[in-house]
């Protein structure tokens, strides 16, 4: 079966779909993603990746633009079209084909793009092993509005997400200048301390996930208290557990962290926690409730 995007208009054939070399997007990364997961043919919390999508839109000054775009049925259509049940779902929004200098002129109609893949999730096994991962070399600057958004000027994460690979682990953490912690590579993170969920606040320099809030949301009501702040590398061995989110790893515990130096230290003796599998337990309860 031929895999189907949608591109502007409507569906069309992926070898088919062509986006001008004038894009803005293309020329000065002038755009926004989100990316879904989809269980049982349907997307989870999928109204607010696009509400999320329309706030960003209006930081960038794309706001207006948008605002008449079905964004959730052209989500929709190219799910069913690929006929997936299980599947990644990325939709992306760029200030279109038009002036190369977007400053002294606006882009045209902006260009929206959908993609429904099939995804096929970490196995158990990495749930109980758990993620080890690095502090990347890269920083995230907390004074930028661009590290709060999910815009497709991504090279800081990807390089990140690179340096991870490189060195055969399975994430990074992010810093900001300041050398506090920010967030992972595509992913939020969370430390457990005690009764106590604590999580770099926004101020840090993070985009604060749809999966991030779930989590927030059901950690109050398992009666954790939520702390958002400032969190530095030499504090990271002393909490219990330590997990990070994001809609496609749900939430993955982190056992090992390997600081810049190479040193790695090792988190909740290496196992994951009880608090980390209670909450992957109820986001997954959640996720069956509202997907079926």
């Amino acid at each position: 079966m031929e895999e189907m995007v949608y591109l502007n208009d409507g569906l069309v054939e992926r070898e088919k779909a062509r986006i001008s070399i004038s894009d803005q997007g293309f020329l000065y990364g002038y755009g926004l993603f989100q990316t879904m997961r989809a269980y049982n043919g349907k997307m989870f919390m999928l109204d607010k990746h696009i509400e999320r999508l329309h706030e960003a839109a209006y930081v960038i000054g794309m706001g207006e633009e948008v605002a008449g775009i079905d964004m959730a049925r052209a989500c929709r259509e190219t799910l069913e079209a690929n006929e997936l049940q299980d599947a990644r779902v990325r939709l992306t929004v760029t200030n279109g084909d038009g002036a190369e200098l977007p400053w002294v002129e606006a882009g045209g109609m902006p260009t929206l793009l959908v993609t429904a893949q099939p995804y096929t999730p970490f196995p158990e096994e990495k749930y109980n092993e758990g993620f080890k991962v690095c502090i990347a070399s890269v920083k995230r600057s907390k004074h930028s509005v661009f590290s709060t958004i999910k815009s497709i000027n991504y090279m800081t994460s990807v390089m990140a997400r690179m340096e991870a690979t490189e060195n055969g682990l399975d994430e990074a953490i992010l810093l900001n200048e300041d050398g506090y912690v920010a967030e992972g590579g595509s992913s939020n993170i969370f430390f457990v301390e005690g009764k106590k969920l604590i999580t770099p606040a926004e101020e840090n320099g993070i985009i604060p996930g749809v999966t991030r809030e779930v989590v927030m949301s059901l950690a109050k009501k398992m009666g954790m208290s939520i702390k958002e702040g400032d969190i530095t590398p030499d504090a990271i061995e002393v909490f219990d557990e330590i997990f990070m989110t994001n809609c496609l790893i749900e939430v993955m515990p982190v056992v090992r962290v390997s600081d810049e130096e190479g040193r790695m230290d090792i988190i909740g003796g290496s196992k994951p926690g009880k608090v980390t599998k209670k909450l992957l337990a109820a986001y997954r309860e959640k996720v069956k409730k509202e997907t079926g």
